[in-house]
């Protein structure tokens, strides 16, 4: 696997940041807490409550987020592979399929999605912090009541909280990628300690009795309708993991060998994820019979314990969680997009600082308040991202085979394997405007509503199905370039 690049390099498509890794130094352990801290947050655990509360009775979503995990777990392992053969971040390897200057068009589309992810995770994070400042200083309530004063959406306090969640980030992410590692390595484990101690207490005040039918009468009782419920539960999960497949490849480039890779895959997503869906699921169960009401919310359930100290760690828990899946999961993408938008200008800091100045002009905190708005979020968000998957997969493995030659990602020499027509593809692009089309068709389109949860699979199926089939019959736009050594 080559480190380096030759000295036909472009400097325009080049610097250190999107150069090939040099260095690899990320083994299974630090995959498994990667995934730990991107499952590990106040939206993983609103999402996987959203989807109890869908109606199915318990096993039928457990059984769901089994098999959709082992999705994301097998797409990550497959988006894994180009990245680590070339050392390279997600925005060159696409240079593959979209063409050295076509590849800013998914760069663009991941960049404008990672901070919209950025966002919503940086809010959700920031209520930790502001409900924490209130129970200390409750005083301070009526700086928090937007009908009292409120600017965009959200209240004096709601800003002040929500821009110290915003510098810390950007504070973690500025000392460098080794610096996010080792804050990801203890950030996803520690919110296993909170959810144990938090389900102890509810425990505790339910003298150990437990009711997982807490959400209300089972509405779908026949079979088709009990699977068409798991199979929406399926697509759902796999649309909110599919912002983590596509960015996969910024951090597999960094494995000391793909046998890390998979393990830490293996451990921190089918078995990793059980256990938190598990922790959960019994977490929003025992807030019925202590709190009268279910909450999905776990920033709330925290808010409502009578000790301040254990208040104050909880929040603080859940608020180091969410920062780590904020940092690795879009802050680190979005900065690799930018940069690569121009490389000689842009550095990967750069990139960063532009990735979060975008987080607070989408105003997130519209975004996921309730869940119907969470799952057309999800739906609308992976639409865009699904054929990116489909065309990167398809690409790489059915027409690339598995080859790819680090140099010609970096070469605007019209002999360069991924040259193309001016430095674009025009096949992939037309594959990535039609899947995206198909995907937010089924969304919008009332005839088909009750698919819309769908968008995800329909979008990365015809994204990639194009891409082949338009390579197959016009076959050779860019092609004729063999690989060189």
């Amino acid at each position: 696997m080559p480190s380096t690049l030759d000295g036909q390099a472009d400097a325009r498509l080049t610097n250190k940041d999107l150069a090939p890794i040099q260095t690899r130094t990320w083994a299974w352990s630090d995959y498994l807490f990667l995934w730990m801290s991107n499952v590990h947050s106040v939206a993983g655990y609103v999402t996987a409550g959203s989807l109890f509360a869908m109606g199915l009775p318990a096993t039928d979503v457990f059984l769901a987020l089994i098999l959709a995990i082992v999705v994301v777990q097998i797409g990550s392992n497959l988006v894994a592979r180009p990245s680590f053969a070339s050392g390279t971040p997600f925005p060159v390897v696409m240079r593959m399929a979209f063409g050295v200057h076509g590849a800013i068009i998914p760069a663009l589309v991941r960049g404008a999605i990672a901070v919209g992810w950025y966002g919503i995770q940086t809010w959700l994070a920031s209520n930790a912090l502001l409900v924490l400042t209130l129970k200390i200083w409750p005083q301070l309530m009526p700086w928090a009541d937007t009908a009292l004063s409120s600017f965009a959406g959200l209240s004096p306090l709601g800003w002040l909280s929500f821009m110290a969640v915003w510098l810390i980030q950007l504070i973690i992410f500025w000392r460098g990628m080794e610096a996010i590692r080792h804050f990801i390595d203890w950030a996803g484990p520690a919110i296993y300690v909170m959810m144990l101690a938090l389900d102890g207490w509810l425990l505790w005040r339910t003298h150990g009795a437990i009711n997982l039918h807490v959400f209300g009468p089972i509405e779908k009782t026949g079979f088709m309708p009990r699977v068409l419920g798991m199979l929406n539960a399926i697509a759902l999960t796999v649309a909110y993991f599919s912002p983590i497949i596509l960015n996969f490849g910024d951090f597999s480039r960094y494995g000391k060998s793909m046998k890390d890779i998979k393990i830490g895959n293996f451990w921190g997503l089918p078995i990793n994820f059980m256990g938190f869906s598990i922790l959960t699921l019994i977490t929003i169960s025992l807030t019925q019979p202590v709190f009268g009401h279910v909450i999905l919310d776990p920033v709330e359930t925290v808010t409502k314990m009578e000790s301040l100290t254990v208040v104050i760690v909880g929040m603080a828990t859940f608020l180091t969680a969410t920062i780590g899946i904020n940092i690795s999961a879009n802050f680190v993408s979005a900065a690799f997009d930018f940069s690569n938008l121009a490389p000689n200008i842009l550095s990967w800091r750069k990139g960063g600082i532009i990735a979060a100045v975008g987080a607070i002009l989408v105003m997130p905190w519209t975004l996921y308040t309730r869940p119907e708005l969470i799952h057309f979020t999800l739906d609308v968000l992976g639409t865009f991202i699904a054929p990116l998957v489909g065309i990167l997969l398809a690409d790489y493995y059915f027409i690339q085979h598995q080859t790819i030659i680090p140099n010609d990602l970096y070469s605007t020499a019209p002999k360069g394997r991924y040259w193309y027509k001016g430095g674009f593809n025009p096949i992939a692009i037309v594959a990535l405007a039609v899947g995206v089309s198909c995907g937010l068709f089924v969304i919008f389109m009332q005839p088909y509503a009750a698919l819309k949860n769908f968008s995800w699979l329909s979008g990365f199926c015809v994204g990639a199905a194009l891409h082949l089939i338009l390579h197959r019959f016009l076959g050779k736009v860019g092609r004729k370039n063999q690989p060189s050594a």
